[in-house]
């Protein structure tokens, strides 16, 4: 990290000043870099939690659940009836042949420090055999989170960003019609408890488990304050002493977010894909002399039905139907092709391109050059 001029006078002042009012002057005068404490690392406890619910979508155009395949349909419908007050007789809910109803699961993320009264936007989806949510209300349902507990109420009318349209057996459709969103379609009515303000520090979760990245965070924040507030538990943990009220504490955190660390080298790392065929690298693979012969091998089976017919004098004859199969085998040359080492980045892609190699084929040669020792770098599939 490039050193800073401190004024005098707040080196004088820093024996008087709490330690998080002196970390704030002295970011104010350190120089700006491109990335920051809150960039790499996250505080713990401020997390969001997922919430879901079983809800019912209503005042569809014929588009909403067959109840006859989907029993649930009914059954739920039946249940927000009975609380209404209204109880159907014995056996007519399995009876029910409702078109403009369906069931839908609605999911919802309830942010860090949300307190009752606030909105939250909410995601609805089909979980039957619903054509299209279009134009329907989703009455009053509660999400719960995983203790089992209430913490928002959901109840509004879908955005569907779709269109579609059917007649004489033709079907036009414009993006996805079985889910939408309800932007502010929930209301918390519920905290979730945070240990944010419990004891006398604090502690940073790294994003990426790198101990040279833990260890810088940790050094910054030693550096600003000029004293030993922060450790690296691991590579991914940092422990900082923080103050115990709560005010104080949270000007504290915002400070500590804008302090500027220094970049890291990622470590060299080449994802595969193996379903598309996409490759990525960073900027850190290299790649090392070695030489690749690569060809690509074409096996066809063609089938070719065969009638035999008796003769027209012979008797106890009959026709027989049989298949001629003709297997043939193509297989190109692959040249033998010398990599010189590639130093950098746009080195390894220029030394790829030139094998004229599709995507399919180059994930086969990079796990072969990683095997062979010449990849530098962690290969990953996914």
């Amino acid at each position: 990290m490039s050193a800073s001029i401190v004024p005098l006078s707040i080196l004088r002042l820093s024996r008087r000043w709490p330690q998080w009012l002196m970390l704030a002057c002295l970011l104010a005068v350190s120089p700006v870099q491109a990335m920051r404490i809150k960039e790499v690392a996250t505080v713990q406890g401020v997390r969001s939690n997922q919430l879901t619910g079983f809800g019912l979508v209503v005042g569809l155009d014929g588009t909403g659940d067959q109840t006859t395949q989907m029993p649930y349909t009914a059954q739920g419908l039946t249940n927000y009836l009975q609380q209404l007050g209204i109880s159907l007789p014995a056996g007519a809910a399995s009876q029910l042949q409702l078109k403009n109803v369906a069931a839908v699961m609605v999911t919802a993320q309830l942010p860090a420090f949300a307190q009752p009264g606030q909105w939250v936007d909410v995601n609805v989806s089909s979980m039957g055999n619903s054509k299209s949510l279009k134009g329907g209300m989703l009455l009053m349902t509660p999400l719960k989170g995983v203790d089992g507990e209430i913490y928002a109420l959901a109840q509004g009318n879908l955005v569907v960003a779709g269109a579609g349209a059917a007649a004489g057996g033709s079907k036009v459709q414009v993006n996805h019609l079985s889910a939408g969103r309800i932007p502010d379609g929930a209301q918390v009515e519920r905290t979730v408890p945070t240990s944010l303000l419990l004891g006398h520090s604090i502690t940073l979760n790294v994003k990426a488990s790198d101990f040279q990245t833990a260890n810088r965070v940790a050094r910054a924040i030693n550096s600003m304050a000029h004293d030993n507030i922060a450790r690296a538990l691991d590579g991914r943990t940092v422990e900082v002493k923080a103050p115990t009220d709560a005010n104080e504490r949270v000007a504290f955190i915002a400070q500590l977010e804008e302090l500027p660390i220094e970049s890291s080298v990622p470590s060299a790392r080449v994802v595969i894909n193996s379903r598309t065929g996409s490759i990525v690298m960073n900027q850190a693979v290299t790649l090392s002399a070695c030489a690749i012969a690569h060809g690509n091998l074409t096996i066809s089976i063609t089938s070719t039905p065969v009638i035999s017919q008796p003769n027209p004098l012979s008797t106890g004859g009959r026709t027989v139907v049989a298949e001629k199969t003709d297997v043939q085998i193509k297989q190109e040359p692959g040249n033998l092709i010398q990599i010189p080492g590639a130093p950098a980045l746009s080195d390894v892609v220029r030394a790829l391109n030139a094998l004229g190699a599709t995507p399919q084929d180059l994930l086969a040669i990079l796990q072969a050059i990683k095997a062979a020792g010449a990849l530098n770098a962690e290969l990953e599939v996914i």
